[in-house]
């Protein structure tokens, strides 16, 4: 490992990551904060950093980089690496490294208990006998089904498949497993079966200043639609998903990913010449949203911004660019 070349553990989660087989804001971020731990204790054996302070600090900041260009709308990924990166600290490698390894497991062990404390906030939304609508899959989502479950609720769900990667089968499964009864529908029937449903519950992966929700492709049309029907719906969401860049205007890059998700090789070439696009996510303006629910309890959208600025300021700092 040169003094800049991050250790073969980061390079695997980013390829996770990237890949989505790491995915969901939390688990990406307690993954990359575990990754970082990897670099520390890597760069601290390594001969080319194992002395140096500096060549040190600057295998961590490119190690963060390699995780930070997986996911680009992914807040959580950022904000994992900021918590990590601002409290490394010391003036020997070894106190570095410890630094760094200590922040990791007091991020992860945060993570832990915020989505508990969240789950426990959605869970006061839902009433005994109601029936939840879910798109894509989202661990905080699922918190708060499960926290109401174990309060002795009955709950149903009606899953959205969640196309083109069929995430909702996951979300599907976890829910039996919960003893959560579960019908799956594809993606076009949600307007029918929101007359049958009483909240719905969905995740985010990043949450804008001004109070915008971006998650999986679909969620905003099943919002406009859910607010037509008069059905509530909420986001629920760790504050490591709230988004600081936006608080100085930067707006959120919306990932375009691979077109074969959305139809195979073979297929397109039988059809013609044809272009194919495949967004990850859209953005769901507030106005289409009843409540974002966090960790620290449950907020209007649009009154989000204050949170935001309690947590991190007017803005956001990037420890892992070149100084």
């Amino acid at each position: 490992m040169t003094d800049t070349e991050p250790a073969p553990a980061v390079r695997e989660t980013a390829e996770s990551i990237a890949t989505m087989e790491i995915r969901g804001a939390a688990t990406i971020a307690s993954a990359a904060a575990e990754a970082l731990a990897e670099q520390a204790e890597a760069a601290a054996e390594a001969d080319a950093t194992a002395s140096d302070p500096e060549a040190f600090r600057a295998s961590m900041r490119a190690a963060a980089r390699t995780l930070r260009e997986t996911r680009p709308t992914a807040v959580s990924l950022p904000n994992a690496l900021r918590y990590v990166l601002q409290r490394m600290e010391g003036d020997s490698v070894d106190r570095l490294r410890r630094s760094v390894v200590d922040a990791s497991e007091a991020f992860v062990e945060q993570l832990d208990r915020a989505q508990e404390d969240l789950g426990q906030v959605g869970a006061n939304r839902l009433a005994d006998g109601d029936t939840v609508m879910t798109h894509c899959h989202s661990t905080d989502a699922l918190a708060c089904i499960e926290a109401a479950v174990e309060q002795g609720k009955s709950i149903s769900a009606v899953v959205k498949e969640t196309r083109p990667r069929q995430q909702g089968h996951i979300t599907a499964e976890q829910l039996r497993e919960a003893g959560v009864p579960v019908t799956l529908i594809v993606d076009s029937a949600a307007r029918r079966y929101l007359d049958e449903v009483d909240h719905v519950v969905v995740g985010a992966d990043s949450i804008a200043a001004d109070g915008g929700v971006i998650n999986k492709i679909g969620t905003s049309g099943l919002a406009v639609n859910a607010r037509e029907r008069g059905v509530p719906i909420m986001t629920a969401a760790q504050t490591i998903k709230l988004h600081p860049e936006t608080l100085t205007g930067h707006t959120v890059e919306i990932e375009m990913r691979d077109e074969a998700e959305v139809i195979d090789p073979e297929a397109r070439e039988e059809i013609g010449d044809i272009a194919v696009e495949n967004p990850a996510f859209d953005v769901t303006p507030p106005r289409y949203m009843d409540a974002i629910v966090t960790e620290q309890g449950q907020f209007p959208p649009e009154s989000i911004v204050t949170l935001m600025r309690e947590l991190f300021g007017e803005g956001a700092a990037e420890p892992w660019a070149e100084p």
